[in-house]
């Protein structure tokens, strides 16, 4: 079986709302402030509509066979589309379990809304049974099935009042948590031109994630004391043969509490 664990990490998508409310005179600056001005008047909060969300990112744990692997996908210039398109010839290539924290509450339908846009085919993604009876009772859509397994929302009972912040989680059960970025610094390195430092940022969230779901597979018996110590280990080799700054940091904090 193959395990990708994704997360992703956004920017307003500002042309489709100069779009969706005629704003052509407005220069971006004001436009972004007119985004979060209405979105404070219709909600009280400053969070964007799902389908207003532009992916910057993609992240992803892949564990396969007797590999693991930690990357962004595509090209720090590619564009949207193209990142998009990565992230679903993956599950066309490997057929995998996704692991995602609050995926079903945000990354998947950003992911949604946003294929829908450009148009991009993702038939194994959507399959739930037509083609393949395999996918009829267990697919990638359903909340309950494990094809995709949203870690926070299973934790939290599927109660939103119980839901929990990665980070939080990840400290306290002794992993590094966030490293270098925090999530309302997105949208600033991203106009600044700064992508490989989101990048970085996602792939630290998702291993956070990668680890929380080995607790959460210790915890619910599908590893036993030994099959995760070799997981963790495996991982930590990983990040030890690996030379990118934030592997390293990540690695020295883990290893440090």
């Amino acid at each position: 079986m193959t395990i990708m664990v994704f997360d992703i990490e956004t920017v307003p998508d500002i042309e489709a709302y100069r779009k969706i409310y005629n704003h052509v005179t407005l220069e971006d600056d004001a436009l972004y402030e007119a985004m979060l001005t209405q979105r404070r008047a219709q909600t009280g909060t400053e969070f964007l509509q799902h389908y207003l969300h532009q992916v910057v990112a993609i992240s992803v744990v892949v564990r396969h066979q007797d590999w693991i692997k930690v990357w962004s996908l595509g090209e720090v210039d590619d564009q949207e589309a193209a990142i998009l398109h990565r992230f679903y010839q993956g599950i066309e290539r490997y057929t995998p379990s996704l692991v995602s924290w609050n995926g079903s509450g945000f990354d998947l339908p950003v992911l949604h809304y946003r294929s829908l846009k450009h148009g991009i085919s993702a038939e194994r993604y959507w399959e739930v049974g037509e083609r393949d009876q395999k996918f009829k009772w267990n697919n990638y859509i359903n909340r309950y099935h494990y094809r995709h397994l949203d870690v926070m929302d299973l934790l939290a009972g599927y109660q939103p009042r119980a839901n929990a912040p990665l980070d939080d989680l990840a400290i306290m059960c002794g992993f590094p948590g966030k490293i270098g970025l925090k999530g309302d610094q997105v949208l600033e390195k991203y106009r600044g031109g700064h992508i490989e430092a989101i990048r970085d940022y996602c792939e630290s969230d998702v291993l956070n994630t990668y680890l929380i779901f080995l607790r959460f597979q210790l915890m619910r018996g599908q590893l036993d004391e030994q099959s995760y110590a070799f997981e963790c280990q495996l991982l930590e080799d990983y990040l030890a043969q690996n030379t990118k700054r934030h592997f390293t940091e990540f690695l020295q904090q883990w290893k440090a509490a």
